[in-house]
């Protein structure tokens, strides 16, 4: 039975739940201080683009988080390459201001560890492109981190991202989910994310030593991140690809 979608604006009951399923996101990821100041916001004030699943016990199984804003507005009609971090800016900017939004992006979509491996992800980005649709917008794009780079940390991103299978759907298994749905990659946004913090900070997330000059190789990190002893800090700066999902 296929799990059951619905938004927080039908179900605003459901918003403790959503927010606070349990996802696998590594611990650095979630302290990127744009997304801690906006990501929390999306749930309060644009509810209509929080979607979620729930499996045949009532059970949250999966959420997705996108958000609405002007990517023609002056200024803009690129996707920004501090992507992720940008496009919440802009997004929040947007809704402040009044400007009407002429696109969607995506923001999150993340599934509860015990759901994972059932095509939930697919399932949520499909209904993420109908709400969008049904509000009456004509793409959807997307700051896309791709899922299997973190094995390849060094690898360069432009190379990464433009891999393909001999059927010509990209490598990286979540690229080729977006692939599926009808979506091609638009650019890379090199510095889509920024986490810059204390070694003492990286040393509790990690559980890594953070006492070499240099670039650490992190679990979970799409790149490694930059250790910088004799000044105390080190600095992730994450890549993503910009894939556009017509409607």
């Amino acid at each position: 039975m296929q799990p059951k979608t619905s938004s927080l604006a039908d179900r605003p009951e459901m918003r403790e739940r959503v927010v606070g399923m349990a996802n696998s996101w590594p611990e650095f990821v979630i302290q990127d201080l744009v997304g801690a100041a906006h990501f929390p916001r999306i749930a309060a004030e644009l509810p209509e683009y929080v979607l979620f699943a729930e499996d045949e016990q009532g059970e949250v199984v999966a959420n997705g988080f996108s958000v609405p804003f002007a990517l023609n507005a002056e200024g803009r009609g690129q996707l920004p390459g501090n992507g992720w971090d940008t496009v919440l800016v802009w997004a929040f900017s947007d809704l402040r201001r009044g400007v009407s939004p002429d696109t969607v992006s995506a923001i999150s979509i993340s599934v509860a560890p015990h759901a994972q491996g059932r095509g939930l992800s697919a399932l949520m980005l499909s209904a993420m492109r109908d709400n969008a649709r049904a509000r009456g917008f004509r793409e959807v794009v997307a700051p896309v981190r791709p899922n299997a780079k973190h094995l390849e940390p060094h690898t360069p991103i432009e190379e990464y991202a433009h891999r393909v299978r001999p059927d010509g759907l990209p490598q990286d298994p979540w690229l080729r989910v977006h692939a599926r749905a009808g979506a091609t990659i638009d650019s890379v946004a090199p510095a889509s994310m920024t986490v810059a913090a204390s070694l003492a900070d990286w040393r509790r997330w990690t559980g890594l030593p953070f006492d070499t000059r240099g670039d650490i190789e992190v679990p979970g990190a799409l790149v490694p991140v930059r250790c910088e002893p004799e000044r105390g800090y080190a600095v992730y700066v994450e890549p993503n690809v910009w894939m556009r999902h017509p409607l």
